[in-house]
């Protein structure tokens, strides 16, 4: 039996509070429509994909992912715990991702990190406690709390493809931490949907033409 795909969930209430603060993101939220954005369905296979997808293409991590799922019973701790560095490496990572896996696996199984814990910490405790280990810094923490926990508010500066789909839309040549901050506050408290649409500008949803219809202004209002 094929197993059920899971998807960040949102809806009109978030879109139209989107649009009501922001007419740029309203053309490009009527424009694209709605996104389908397949999530991570547990937080312990999260991090180990998020560790293993670091610097290569998603084709690539999802060949290693494969391999691995394929190799294994499950992709557990305990499993993970049963098999050596150079197993995981074979799949097709780097030894160092490959330790990182073996780090964290014995982490989550000997309980000196707490998955359930972390489910129910704020944003920014949950950045904290996930950068905390290795191979995993506040960049894939925030991907980790947008695509597998789900939180409403993610938005991240050290995402390239979110910055590259904010300057499309608001014609900038580069969005700075303090346009970017000003941005965030707005949209905030549904930045994780304002995140799906940027990441879809950067990707090329919107095509080859301009994205929007309004006259750049100096400054982005709060």
């Amino acid at each position: 039996m094929t197993e059920q795909a899971l998807y960040f969930e949102y809806g009109e209430t978030e879109t139209e509070y989107l649009k009501s603060k922001d007419p740029h993101l309203a053309e490009v939220i009527d424009r694209i429509g709605h996104i389908e954005r397949v999530a991570d369905k547990d937080l312990f296979t999260s991090v180990i994909h998020h560790i293993v997808g670091q610097q290569i293409s998603a084709k690539a991590q999802q060949t290693v992912w494969n391999r691995m799922y394929d190799s294994l019973d499950e992709v557990t701790p305990a499993e993970i715990c049963k098999v050596s560095v150079q197993k995981l490496q074979s799949f097709g990572m780097t030894f160092r991702k490959a330790d990182y896996i073996k780090d964290f696996a014995q982490k989550v199984l000997d309980g000196e990190f707490d998955l359930d814990a972390v489910e129910h910490m704020t944003d920014e405790e949950a950045i904290a406690a996930l950068s905390s280990l290795k191979g995993i810094g506040v960049w894939t923490a925030e991907m980790i709390l947008l695509f597998c926990l789900r939180r409403p508010n993610i938005l991240s500066f050290d995402d390239l493809a979110i910055r590259r789909g904010m300057a499309s839309v608001y014609h900038r040549k580069d969005i700075d931490r303090k346009l970017f901050e000003t941005i965030r506050k707005r949209l905030s408290p549904c930045c994780s949907v304002a995140s799906l649409y940027f990441r879809a500008v950067a990707g090329g949803a919107m095509g080859a033409k301009r994205p929007l219809k309004h006259k750049v202004k100096r400054k982005v209002k709060k």
